[in-house]
C-alpha cells in the first residue's frame, strides 16, 4: 500500500498547474543554491581551527584605527 507512479504523476501535474513551470524553476534554483551553501558551510566547519585562528581580525584593526584617529 504505497503511492503508485500514477498517483505521483497526477500530483506533479496538479502542482505544475497551480504554480506554473517558471515559478517551480525558480524554487528549484533557490533550493539548489541553499543546498550548495549548506554543504560549503559544513566543509568550512570541518577545517582545523588552527587555520581559522591564524587569520587576523580586520574589524578589530579598523576599530582601533578609528579610535586613534578620534584622539
Amino acid at each position: 500500500m504505497g503511492i503508485s507512479p500514477v498517483q505521483i504523476g497526477i500530483l506533479l501535474l496538479i502542482v505544475v498547474l497551480i504554480f506554473g513551470t517558471k515559478k517551480l524553476k525558480n524554487i528549484g534554483g533557490d533550493l539548489g543554491e541553499a543546498v550548495k551553501g549548506f554543504k560549503k558551510g559544513i566543509k568550512d566547519d570541518e577545517k582545523p581551527e588552527e587555520l581559522t585562528e591564524k587569520k587576523p581580525d580586520s574589524t578589530a584593526e579598523k576599530v582601533e584605527s578609528k579610535d586613534s584617529e578620534k584622539s
